[in-house]
């Protein structure tokens, strides 16, 4: 099987890559690395540094393939927040050309969504560009039969995730302080509870999600909420690093929700895709590592 994979060189990208490779695959890359690193390039993939938003006929940097995972994003809440035209033109118009590539191939798309859907679509422009995506899936799959699966992300941590900068999630953040022996920073009275789950489970639902579409399993169209299906304080989190260890509380961001959970089963019973990986057994082990 042939894949493209959009945001390749970024944290969920990259282990999708590092999977496909392993399993046989051929793949191609697509990221323009605003925020994918070069470090994570892979060898048997070839990468191509395109823009999709300027990308308006994809055909012409590479072959036909036979699926597409839509990976490639700006994300993060309070980044959305202080740069909305930016994050909505990016997120949409890349989507919006990766559609249409698939509408005049006529190849099946798997399109990463967020579960910030749950949390009101008008929190923040992330929430709301990231639905407002699934939509256009959903209009191209209606007007012109595009094959599509939406998977929704719930709090991914892991592998090549990043550890500074906008981008970092709050493991990221915590694991990097932790190597630096500094506090972790805890916003609001870090009680707001998270759903994290492993990028190795959620790799392993879009792989999933890609061969039912290639293969035409009866998945097309679907909407899946990858989630562990178990939730964690931040100040749960952060007492995973040691009981002692030092904690620092700051003031709640703007855009934050309280509580993210899956409880949506479908992804279990008609992709037999099973989570599996703890929390706080990674942050042991990671604790464990450095020692």
């Amino acid at each position: 099987m042939k894949c493209l994979v959009t945001g390749g060189a970024g944290f969920v990208g990259t282990n999708l890559i590092k999977r496909l490779i392993k399993e046989g695959h051929t793949v191609v890359s697509i990221d323009n690395y605003s925020s994918g690193l070069k470090e994570n390039e892979q060898d048997g993939c070839k990468y191509i540094d395109l823009d999709l938003c300027e990308a308006d006929d994809i055909s012409k940097h590479i072959d036909k393939v036979d699926v597409i995972y839509h990976l490639a994003a700006l994300a993060r809440i309070q980044t959305s927040l202080s740069d909305p035209v930016l994050h909505i033109k990016n997120n949409f118009i890349s989507t919006l050309n990766v559609l249409e590539y698939a509408r005049l191939q006529n190849i099946p798309v798997v399109y990463a969504g967020s579960s910030s859907k749950h949390d009101g679509l008008y929190g923040s422009p992330y929430a709301w560009v990231k639905w407002s995506g699934e939509e256009l899936c959903k209009l191209y799959s209606s007007v012109y039969d595009v094959s599509n699966v939406i998977c929704r992300f719930y709090n991914v941590y892991g592998p090549h995730q990043l550890m500074d900068g906008p981008y970092c999630t709050v493991v990221g953040v915590f694991q990097d302080q932790y190597i630096s022996g500094k506090s972790l920073t805890i916003t609001s009275d870090g009680e707001q509870r998270r759903d994290f789950t492993h990028v190795y489970d959620i790799v392993d639902g879009l792989v999933k999600c890609g061969i039912g579409l290639v293969d035409d399993q009866p998945i097309t169209d679907g909407e899946f909420e990858l989630g562990r299906g178990v939730n964690h304080s931040i100040n749960d989190l952060a007492g995973y690093f040691g009981s002692d260890y030092p904690t620092e509380y700051l003031p709640k961001r703007d855009g934050e929700y309280d509580i993210t959970l899956c409880k949506d089963d479908l992804a279990h019973k008609l992709l037999g895709w099973k989570p599996s990986i703890n929390l706080d057994e990674y942050i042991k082990d990671f604790v464990n590592n450095l020692k």
